[in-house]
């Protein structure tokens, strides 16, 4: 029999295991209790956003600016509203330019003559005497609403209208016997060009005003 202090000795050791072994499985049960980290959810056929990217807002200083409206000035004298080559043609052809006896309008259509009499701006160019051949032009300077009054008025009197350079050509010619006589309008922006002959019409006349006065 062992004495009594070696069994008092051994009684507390036992104890301590004892109290070591129930912090060491207390620890082991907390250690258990941890939330394991949970698996990140996959996708499961969702499709990815699609990311739509804007354009870039355009300087304002590389915005187109609108073409210039195309107005015109009333020429210093009719030889400036024809090329070299049809002034030439003009000149040869059937001369002489503003005789004070040809008195002939550039337009019978009632409506578009009372715009030229309206005081509107005008340079009245004639070709020949006196006479059934010739032809005379008005250069004219028009306000939107003359314009309007003018291509109406020719639609409504029959003219042939469409499209010449960046303005409206109206025509007609008709034939009486043996003179042949008829008209051509051309209107674009402040600009209207007129013009009546008889049996006196050179071919590509009003084009060639066109191209020189808006040139």
């Amino acid at each position: 029999m062992l004495p009594d202090p070696y069994v008092s000795l051994l009684r507390r050791g036992a104890l301590a295991l004892m109290v070591m072994s129930t912090v060491v499985m207390s620890a082991v049960a907390l250690a258990g209790c941890t939330a394991a980290p949970q698996p990140t959810p996959t996708s499961t056929g969702d499709p990815t956003p699609e990311i739509t990217t804007l354009g870039e807002t355009p300087d304002a200083s590389e915005t187109p600016s609108p073409e210039p409206v195309a107005d015109i000035s009333i020429p210093a004298s009719c030889e400036d509203i024809y090329s070299a080559e049809m002034l030439s043609l003009l000149q040869a052809g059937n001369p002489p330019l503003n005789d004070p006896g040809v008195t002939m309008e550039s337009t019978e259509v009632p409506d578009a003559f009372e715009v030229l009499a309206s005081g509107a701006q005008t340079l009245r160019c004639s070709w020949g005497l006196p006479s059934s051949y010739g032809l005379a032009t008005n250069v004219t300077i028009v306000d939107p609403d003359q314009a309007s009054t003018v291509r109406d008025a020719l639609e409504s009197a029959g003219f042939a209208c469409g499209d010449l350079a960046e303005g409206t050509v109206c025509r007609t010619q008709q034939t009486e016997e043996e003179n042949a006589f008829g008209e051509s309008h051309y209107l674009q922006a402040n600009g209207w060009v007129s013009t009546r002959w008889i049996n006196f019409g050179p071919q590509g006349y009003t084009e060639d005003v066109v191209t020189t006065l808006w040139e």
